[in-house]
């Protein structure tokens, strides 16, 4: 439809106005603050959970494999808790006129034509997209933040609430960009699988479907704009997350320290 993103906005605005810009972000809204909440909040259970369980030393010696487990954890529990608003923003933002004109509308219409089901038909690819996507978002941010910290004078403690705030933003937009590109193949098939995909039919076969209709390079259009925007996103989602850990007298998220050396016995 569309040759760009710029045209595409263009467009939309002017036949829709600017409110068709904004298509879908009643359940955008509802759907990734639900989200934000199990997996920030679970990523933090679970990264003590797992660190406590590995013990202090093979915590920090498997860092990386701490917030993998982590995240792919916390990630798994809040895409539950997603779908069903993100089912509702994909097929208000792929009908015309919109199906539903409000979160609530949308859920009630689905429930009514596919019962609950039709609210969770896109979880395993979702799974698929947020999954990769946030374990990259939280290991990528983590080990971004540290190599920074590592190259500035002194340590992160030496550094004000603002500078650290600071670094957690720089952190969450490279780790956003990271994200992006692992995650995109899979946010358009789950585009096109909540749009597209016909009453009854497998998930394998839509699956294979959708790609013999858009092929590889269909997997990858509108990564660009994706890129800027879960940059900038995700950036800003780190240093609004980190302001609140501040504010509840909490540490600012990434650079840890090494375990502190335990002294060996060597006998009585």
């Amino acid at each position: 439809m569309y040759k760009g993103n710029f045209e595409a906005w263009g467009k939309i605005s002017r036949a829709e106005g600017i409110r068709g810009v904004y298509t879908g972000g009643s359940p955008t809204f509802f759907g990734y603050s639900a989200q934000g909440a199990f997996k920030y909040g679970g990523y933090e259970f679970f990264k003590k959970y797992y660190a406590d369980l590995a013990g202090e030393q093979n915590a920090y010696r498997y860092k990386t494999g701490l917030y993998l487990a982590a995240s792919a954890t916390a990630e798994l529990i809040a895409d539950v808790a997603l779908c069903p608003f993100e089912a509702v923003k994909v097929r208000m933002q792929t009908t015309i006129p919109p199906f539903a004109n409000g979160t609530l509308a949308g859920l009630n219409t689905i429930i009514g034509k596919e019962g609950v089901a039709g609210l969770y038909k896109g979880l395993y690819p979702l799974w698929g997209r947020q999954i990769p996507y946030t374990m990259m978002k939280f290991a990528s941010f983590e080990t971004i933040v540290e190599a920074i910290y590592h190259r500035l004078p002194g340590t992160k403690n030496d550094y004000g609430k603002g500078a650290q705030t600071a670094v957690s933003f720089t952190g969450g937009y490279l780790a956003g960009i990271l994200c992006a590109i692992v995650s995109h193949p899979a946010d358009v098939m789950v585009s096109k699988l909540n749009a597209n995909r016909q009453p009854g039919e497998a998930f394998g076969g839509a699956l294979s479907r959708i790609y013999k209709d858009i092929g590889f390079g269909g997997l990858w259009n509108g990564l660009p704009v994706r890129i800027v925007m879960i940059g900038t996103l995700t950036g800003l989602q780190w240093m609004i997350y980190d302001y609140f850990k501040i504010f509840m007298g909490l540490p600012t998220t990434g650079g840890a320290a090494p375990p502190p050396n335990k002294a060996v016995s060597t006998g009585p």
